[in-house]
């Protein structure tokens, strides 16, 4: 059973690795589309941070923030030391507390301002390209990682490295678009699609890759009950399926958060709790609750 890891204090959240803002995918990066390069696959398991930092451009920190390393910076995340190697994982806290930051230093797309992230074995800052292509990423906003004009060749992308042939890869694209309830859309622009056709259709792109490690962001937001239903369950049931040994997603879908193996609570940059998932997400609740009391009873604002 996971035991809890105090971190040091960090406010305010962010998303920038190493002092540079970072918000979509980094140039060339395509969801587990590049070779694989170095060491053997299944060299080691699991994910491994350990005195891992994000700090970000900032004046002087106010009430509540730490700095950074470097003077004008503003530390947002951790220290955090964590080995995940459950096959679900989970992450839930509040707004700005720190849970994207956390998730996309698992695919290098925020870098640690100092301590270390190895994911399966790998240094997401020495071995990025490697990570990379081994990780799937899912993104809150769809439009952040749809880059293709056409739901059909958005998929055709993913497909690159596994279906050499152009017809072959079309016919499988389209059979992916139908398992993610969008047959018939292969023609169809992205900007044409409803928000929850752009995520399944995001969400599809990832799957096609067949990630070792699948990280996904609020994957649900966007959806409506029967899809977040469908996406949740396809979710959960990646892990021993094909490549995929991990999946690390955060939500505030706490029953779904439940379901995880492990639950880390994030709060003001630091993991707060770590515990099985239905045990944090018991902890988040009663935490959360005792919190609006106290407020209640000094009258105070929500912080």
């Amino acid at each position: 059973m996971p035991t809890a890891r105090p971190t040091g204090p960090a406010p305010a959240p962010g998303t920038i690795p190493r002092g540079v803002a970072t918000t979509a995918p980094a140039a060339g990066h395509r969801r587990g589309t590049e070779r694989p390069a170095g060491r053997a696959p299944g060299a080691a398991a699991g994910i491994e941070l350990r005195g891992a930092v994000v700090d970000v451009p900032g004046a002087a920190p106010a009430p509540g923030q730490s700095p950074g390393a470097v003077p004008g910076t503003l530390r947002v995340l951790g220290p955090v030391d964590a080995t995940l190697t459950e096959p679900v994982v989970a992450v839930i806290g509040a707004n700005g507390s720190g849970k994207s930051t956390l998730v996309r230093l698992l695919d290098g797309l925020v870098q640690p301002a100092a301590g270390t992230v190895r994911v399966h074995g790998r240094d997401t800052v020495a071995e990025t390209a490697a990570v990379r292509a081994r990780t799937g990423f899912v993104f809150t906003d769809p439009l952040v990682q749809l880059v293709m004009p056409t739901a059909g060749e958005d998929v055709e992308l993913s497909l690159r490295r596994t279906h050499r042939d152009r017809r072959a890869r079309r016919r499988a694209a389209e059979e992916v678009l139908a398992a993610h309830g969008l047959a018939g859309l292969a023609d169809r622009s992205i900007y044409d699609l409803s928000g929850g056709q752009r995520q399944r259709l995001a969400l599809a792109t990832v799957l096609a890759t067949d990630p070792v490690l699948l990280v996904a962001d609020e994957p649900t937001t966007l959806l409506d009950l029967d899809w977040t239903l469908e996406v949740q369950e396809l979710l959960l049931s990646r892990p021993g399926t094909g490549r995929c040994r991990q999946l690390v997603y955060t939500t505030h879908d706490l029953d779904f958060a439940a379901r995880a193996d492990r639950g880390l609570v994030v709060a003001g940059g630091r993991v707060v709790h770590d515990a099985p998932g239905p045990e944090a997400v018991e902890w988040y609740r009663r935490d959360v609750h005792d919190r609006r009391a106290r407020r209640g009873a000094t009258g105070r604002d929500r912080r």
